[in-house]
């Protein structure tokens, strides 16, 4: 099956997809701020650079994107019908380097917290306070 895009087209297409600052990161990011927290980005030292890291609470924030992470049973996370084999490999790849890091930072004494791309779209802020709140052990 084609690619329903031209080369030029794909090309472009995927240049403008970021790895940082993304949509759902910022929305996390601006939520913490606003409630007071302080926190780092991508601190290179930790396993996996994790996107949020909240020194003070010794807690980490992934923010996954659900199609690059493999989000199972989720309506973002559709395998492509063009170049399958590929993307399968790129995602299980990210899979086992999230677990990976996951472990490895948790061995460490760290909380990890992951949300997923979904539930920042479907919660509403005062869902998200909730989560957030309640995965740091604040009380809201």
């Amino acid at each position: 099956m084609a690619d329903v895009h031209s080369k030029e087209t794909r090309s472009y297409n995927m240049s403008r997809i970021r790895s940082k600052d993304t949509k759902p990161e910022m929305l996390v990011r601006k939520f913490l701020h606003k409630n007071g927290f302080r926190f780092r980005l991508h601190v290179k030292n930790l396993p996996g650079k994790p996107d949020i890291v909240l020194p003070k609470y010794k807690t980490v924030i992934f923010v996954n994107g659900c199609f690059w992470h493999g989000h199972t049973g989720c309506k973002y996370y559709v395998v492509p019908k063009t170049n399958t084999e590929f993307w399968l490999n790129k995602i299980n790849t990210n899979v086992v380097k999230d677990e990976r890091s996951i472990n490895s930072l948790k061995i460490l004494g760290w909380k990890v917290i992951t949300t997923w791309e979904c539930e920042l779209k479907k919660d509403t802020k005062e869902n998200l306070t909730k989560k957030l709140f309640s995965l740091l052990k604040l009380k809201f």
